[in-house]
C-alpha cells in the first residue's frame, strides 16, 4: 500500500502553498500547531467520526440512508455506484425528493423494475428516487429509470426534472445505443426511457441549464482526443414535459488560440468564447469531439452547475503524461452567457492537499461552492468561502472512495452527498450560516 501524500502533509509542516485562488492572495492555510491545513476557514477543524464514516466540523451531523443493497421492495435492491444527484420538492409539505444516478456499467446490483422504465434490458445503470423528511430521515425510495449505462452526473432543469447522463459512447453486448441524456420525472408519473438525442451522443458528464433561456451547457469526459464543453439551444420554450429538450442546436466551445484549457494557471484569467456547430450530434460515424479541426479541449471535464447567472464547470485534473499541455490537479471555470466569456475561478496545483474535484454545487451561503473530491488518497468534500478560500468540509473516514452527488435541499437546510463505493447517501445538517472567511 502506498502512503497517502495527505498523511505526509499532516505529519509535518504544511510546506509551500500549492493552490491559487481567484481574488485575494491572503494566507489560505493555517499552519499553527494542532491545526490542519486550510481549516482556519470554513466551519473549523474536522471532528473525527466515532463511527469512522464521515468526519465533519463541530456542530454538523449526518444521517446515512439508501445504501447499496438495501431493500426497496420485494426482490428489488438499491443499486450501487451512487453518483450525480439533485433535489426537488417532495410529495408532502417539508419533504424533499432526490433523484440519484447509479454509475454502473456492465455489472452491479441490476435494477429490477416495471419494463416501462427500462431503456435497454442489457444495461445496469439507472436512477433511484428518494423521499426524505425535514429531519433527513428516509421516507421511501424506488427505481425511477433502468437500462441505461454509466449514469455519472447530470443536471436539474428549470421545469423540475432531472437530466441523467451516460458517460459512455456505447458498449458491446448491449441491445441499444448509449451515450445519451435521459429525462427523469421526480414524481414518477411521466418518465419515459427515451434518449434526448438532440443533446448529442458522447461521454456525457454533467449538465447546467440556464433557467431563463433553457440553454443547456454540457461537459464531456473523454480522451484521444480530450473532451469538449458544449452548448445546447432548444428549438422551443413551449410545451410540456419532455419537449424542451426534444430538439435544437448543439455547439462546442471554441476559444481562439487556446486549444487546451490546462495551460491557464492564473485564476481570474478571462477569455472570449465562440460556439461552433457540431456537424453530427448523433455521432453516427464519428465521435462528436473528433468532428473538429480547431476547437478548445480539456482533460477530465466533469461536474457542472448553474448558479449566480453562470454555468460553473470542473476539470478534475490534467497530466502532460497523458498528452495535456500542462499539469494541474483541478480547475473550476465559470461561463458568463451575457459576456460570452469563461473565467478561471480556482486551480489546484499538483502535490497539494486537494485534488481531483468532480461533482460541484453552488452553495446558498455566501456564493461559494461545494466540490466532491475524486482524487488520490483520502477523499474530501471541499468548500470555498465567500472570499474564495478552499477548506475541508467533510472527509470520508470509511475508505478512499470518491464523494459524488453534492446538492442542497431547496430550503438550504440540508446538504446531500454520496459516497460512491459502497454506495450510500448522506444527509448533512448544521450551522451553515457560520461560514468563516
Amino acid at each position: 500500500m502506498s502512503v497517502s501524500r495527505r498523511g505526509v502533509m499532516k505529519g509535518g509542516a504544511a510546506g509551500a502553498l500549492s493552490i491559487a485562488l481567484a481574488g485575494s492572495l491572503e494566507s489560505v492555510f493555517q499552519t499553527s500547531a494542532g491545526a490542519e491545513v486550510g481549516e482556519a476557514y470554513g466551519y473549523g477543524p474536522l471532528v473525527p467520526d466515532p463511527q469512522g464514516v464521515l468526519d465533519l466540523p463541530k456542530g454538523f451531523s449526518y444521517k446515512a440512508l439508501s445504501a447499496q443493497g438495501d431493500t426497496i421492495a420485494d426482490g428489488v435492491l438499491v443499486p450501487g455506484k451512487h453518483d450525480g444527484t439533485a433535489t426537488f420538492h417532495g410529495g408532502r409539505f417539508g419533504t424533499t425528493r432526490l433523484v440519484r444516478n447509479h454509475e454502473q456499467t456492465g455489472s452491479g446490483v441490476k435494477p429490477v423494475v416495471d419494463s416501462r422504465l427500462v431503456y435497454d434490458p442489457a444495461a445496469f445503470g439507472g436512477t433511484t428516487t428518494l423521499e426524505v423528511d425535514r429531519d433527513g430521515d428516509l421516507l421511501g425510495h424506488r427505481i425511477s429509470l433502468a437500462g441505461t449505462a454509466t449514469n455519472c452526473a447530470g443536471g436539474r432543469t428549470p421545469w423540475g426534472t432531472w437530466l441523467t447522463c451516460e458517460e459512455t459512447e456505447g458498449f458491446t453486448g448491449q441491445t441499444k445505443s448509449h451515450g445519451w441524456v435521459f429525462e427523469v420525472d421526480p414524481t414518477g408519473r411521466k418518465t419515459r426511457p427515451e434518449p434526448l438525442t438532440g443533446l448529442g451522443r458522447f461521454a456525457h458528464e454533467a449538465v447546467a441549464v440556464d433557467p431563463h433561456t433553457h440553454i443547456a451547457y454540457l461537459t464531456e469526459d473523454a480522451s484521444k482526443p480530450f473532451g469538449l464543453f458544449y452548448r445546447f439551444t432548444p428549438k422551443t420554450h413551449r410545451g410540456g414535459y419532455h419537449t424542451y429538450m426534444a430538439g435544437g442546436l448543439l455547439e462546442a466551445m471554441y476559444v481562439e488560440d487556446l486549444p487546451d484549457l490546462s495551460v491557464v494557471q492564473e485564476p481570474g484569467a478571462t477569455f472570449r468564447v465562440t460556439w461552433v456547430k457540431v456537424p453530427d450530434p448523433s455521432a453516427a460515424a464519428t465521435s462528436t469531439r473528433k468532428q473538429f479541426e480547431k476547437i478548445t479541449r480539456s482533460q477530465k471535464l466533469e461536474g457542472a452547475w448553474w448558479g449566480h447567472g453562470k454555468a460553473y464547470f470542473v476539470a478534475s485534473y490534467s497530466h502532460t503524461a497523458d498528452g495535456a499541455a500542462a499539469d494541474h490537479a483541478g480547475q473550476v471555470w465559470k461561463y458568463d452567457p451575457h459576456r460570452r466569456t469563461i473565467e478561471l475561478e480556482l486551480v489546484f496545483k499538483p502535490g497539494g492537499r486537494f485534488d481531483g474535484p468532480d461533482n460541484i454545487t453552488v452553495s446558498p451561503y455566501g456564493g461559494g461552492v461545494i466540490l466532491a473530491e475524486d482524487g488520490d488518497g483520502e477523499q474530501y468534500l471541499i468548500g470555498t468561502t465567500r472570499k474564495g478560500a478552499p477548506f475541508a468540509f467533510g472527509r470520508n473516514g470509511f475508505n478512499d472512495s470518491e464523494f459524488t452527488g453534492v446538492t442542497f435541499s431547496l430550503d438550504g437546510r440540508t446538504l446531500f452527498a454520496n459516497r460512491q463505493d459502497p454506495g450510500v447517501t448522506f444527509a448533512i445538517k448544521g450551522p451553515w450560516h457560520r461560514l468563516h472567511g
